[in-house]
């Protein structure tokens, strides 16, 4: 390669450059707004739940889809506060019961995160769970649902153009426990002796856009 095109060719390597940045630039809102982020969600999780004596600790798995949005504020287009709600469809596997059953899932709270105002950029967040339900169906003669779901979600996630892709650890624990049915026998009760915490990665695709 002579001279002149090794000239030509940083010429055009930088005029590469500065054309991408242009480009992040002209997608960089300087002042805030109100946007909206529905979002498509995948779960995985272990934990565990707590039993009376003598049944003691048994085993848990969670896995499966969901959907959820968040709506808030931008600031700067870099800091965002935003309520944060989920709805997900979950399969609950359950060691001491021998459940494999599909469950139905919700949880709501804030969120406050960063990210760059750019077409392309990182976004790191964070947010804590103030309310959260997760109710299986009835299997094996018992009814149960676990509630006053509360803990933390961290989450990061590449941002481009309208699509963010993400991945968060979440924990929940779930202090009470509505149980409907045991065996033939329909109680009626809530129990704080019975809880579940349960620990997940959840991967998502959202779509944040300003309103």
């Amino acid at each position: 390669m002579n001279k002149i095109q090794s000239k030509v060719l940083a010429c055009f390597i930088g005029f590469a450059i500065l054309s991408i940045f242009n480009i992040n630039n002209s997608f960089a809102l300087e002042k805030g707004g109100v946007f909206v982020e529905p979002m498509v969600t995948w779960e995985r999780g272990t934990g565990h739940i707590d039993f009376p004596a003598p049944i003691n600790t048994s085993d848990s798995k969670i896995r499966g889809f969901g959907v959820g949005a968040r709506l808030g504020v931008h600031i700067f287009e870099t800091i965002f506060i935003a309520a944060d709600a989920r709805y997900s469809i979950p399969k609950l596997k359950d060691s001491t019961l021998n459940q494999d059953i599909k469950s139905k899932s919700y949880n709501i709270g804030p969120t406050v995160g960063v990210q760059m105002p750019w077409i392309v950029g990182l976004r790191a967040w964070a947010g804590y769970i103030l309310g959260g339900v997760l109710d299986p169906d009835s299997d094996k003669g018992v009814d149960e649902k676990f509630k006053s779901g509360n803990g933390w979600r961290i989450g990061a996630g590449l941002k481009f153009a309208i699509a963010s892709f993400n991945i968060e650890y979440q924990d929940i624990k779930y202090d009470e426990t509505d149980i409907s049915q045991v065996g033939i026998f329909t109680p009626g009760f809530t129990s704080n002796n019975i809880q579940l915490r349960n620990k997940s990665m959840i991967l998502s695709v959202s779509f944040p856009f300003s309103l």
